[in-house]
């Protein structure tokens, strides 16, 4: 009985300092997300200069007063 309660201690013991894999460095996906910050900018850049364009060439629009 003491043998079965030393051997799970000490397995125990040994899983909880055991080196385990702790996944990606949080560097790439902080360069992803930067790069989709930079990319979504400039669609809604894009998208605002559409949008002005086209609103100056409808008569009666900003342009025209």
């Amino acid at each position: 009985m003491v043998n079965r309660i030393a051997a799970a201690v000490a397995t125990r013991i040994h899983e909880i300092r055991a080196e385990r894999d702790r996944g990606d460095n949080p560097v790439p996906t902080a360069i992803i997300i930067a790069g989709l910050a930079i990319l979504a900018a400039a669609v809604v850049a894009w998208a605002v200069a559409r949008a002005n364009g086209f609103m100056a060439t409808v008569p009666g629009g900003p342009a025209s007063q």
